[in-house]
């Protein structure tokens, strides 16, 4: 009989062990869940609103580059992802990249 009672003892001193241990991994994982809201989540947002940027780019849009570069589209190559842009007064051409564009300064209205 005194080895029940003991055995009773020991389980719910377990069980206490498991409840404290809760407590003290609870700080963290609420760490963990505002590291996600505050960091994690608003750059995924923000990278997806940039990718839909990029593939709405049309012809005819004027672009800046992440270099810098300013200029509009005249062609886009979809197979390999390239876009052809016309810089400055002398009409010249340069071929880029769709992840190098860092913004779209046209704006289109899609109710056309």
């Amino acid at each position: 009989m005194l080895d029940a009672a003991a055995g009773t003892t020991a389980g719910a001193e377990g069980a206490v062990g498991v409840g404290s241990l809760l407590v003290m991994l609870l700080p963290y994982a609420l760490i963990i869940l505002a590291l996600y809201f505050i960091m994690i989540r608003p750059q995924s947002k923000k990278r997806k609103k940039e990718e839909a940027m990029r593939k709405g780019a049309q012809i005819g849009d004027e672009i800046t580059t992440i270099g810098g570069i300013v200029g509009r589209i005249v062609s886009i190559k979809e197979e390999n992802e390239t876009l052809v842009i016309e810089t400055g007064t002398d009409r010249s051409k340069v071929r880029i990249k769709r992840w190098a564009i860092g913004s779209v300064d046209t704006i289109h209205d899609d109710a056309e």
